[in-house]
């Protein structure tokens, strides 16, 4: 069966919640209200699907996750519906998504997932008419962001732009490889002129553009939570740019100088303007004496635990901390 999901991807605190609460507005679009991670936790991680035994530990293992009971499967009519059919890993996950999308009446699923712009190829392939939606965030905003969120102290800024960089490389990658089927899409943009950007969105995706997405119409979880901000909860639940820029009340020049540091080039291919950091005679000395050689290393070391760990893309989404 040719499934046509729609993937918001990108990385943690670029905007992908609120890309998926505008989604599951849409009429058309089902979209559970919390990340899915199938592709990052279960992928190819029980072995071959149709050794009746792994399919039924790897069906147990995500009844019992969170994330893919916020989908309410029905064990029974999964289990059904995929024996009749390729045992594949992708088949196992759209048929979760299928059913979600039956349950509340709407014809197309989507899935939202952080960092799951590694896995393009394999989605791609099993999901020809497949669309994804790639969430990019200034690195400073995002960084920010995520330290507010969760209250870690100052965190890590190596971390911070290894995981920025990252899904930059992704980010660029895949949209040379798919540029018909992979969409970039600023977070500032659709914070900004949120309407101008969701019809760009819609005419992306194949779908009419629907005001209901503007006002959360499909996403009571997000309205719950108070919008779009780490900064904390915003009047009627409105789009708000109040965040862009907020890197600067909530960073130490010292680490602002480090992100563009290591981000330059890329920042100003995504047109993120470069601020004039002007640091005292010590704090110079620290900067290039501890703090570049200190992040530098944490950077490498997220790096290589990525690539090299044999549980490859869940060190990805284990912690919301920027650990380094």
């Amino acid at each position: 069966m040719d499934y046509q999901p729609v993937y918001v991807v990108g990385a943690d605190r670029s905007g992908t919640t609120l890309m998926q609460a505008l989604l599951a507005s849409h009429p058309h679009l089902a979209f559970s209200d919390k990340a899915s991670n199938l592709w990052t936790y279960f992928y190819k991680q029980y072995g071959s699907l149709a050794r009746r035994e792994n399919f039924e530990r790897c069906l147990a293992a995500m009844l019992r996750y969170n994330h893919v009971q916020a989908l309410y499967p029905d064990p029974e009519c999964i289990r059904q519906e995929f024996l009749e059919g390729e045992p594949t890993y992708p088949r196992l996950f759209a048929l979760l998504h299928e059913q979600y999308a039956r349950q509340i009446g709407k014809p197309r699923w989507g899935d939202r997932s952080t960092y799951v712009e590694r896995f393009a190829d394999e989605i791609f392939k099993a999901y020809p008419s497949a669309k994804m939606l790639h969430m990019v965030r200034d690195p400073r905003d995002r960084y920010a962001s995520s330290i507010t969120r969760w209250q870690r102290g100052e965190g890590k800024v190596g971390g911070g732009a290894a995981r920025w960089l990252y899904s930059m490389h992704w980010a660029k990658r895949n949209l040379a490889r798919y540029p018909d089927r992979y969409l970039l899409v600023r977070y500032e943009s659709l914070t900004m002129q949120p309407e101008e950007t969701l019809h760009e969105i819609c005419e992306f995706l194949a779908e009419p553009f629907d005001p209901a997405m503007l006002q959360f119409a499909g996403a009571h979880h997000f309205r719950s939570r108070g919008g779009n901000s780490s900064y904390g909860r915003q009047k009627d639940t409105q789009i708000s740019p109040g965040s862009i820029g907020k890197y600067r009340q909530v960073l130490t020049a010292r680490e602002i100088a480090f992100l563009q540091h290591r981000t330059y080039r890329e920042m100003i291919e995504h047109h993120y303007a470069l601020d004039r950091i002007t640091l005292s005679r010590r704090d110079q000395l620290l900067f290039y004496m501890l703090d570049v050689p200190s992040n530098l290393a944490r950077m490498a070391i997220w790096t290589s635990i990525v690539k090299f760990s044999p549980e490859g893309p869940k060190v990805l989404s284990r912690s919301n901390s920027e650990n380094g």
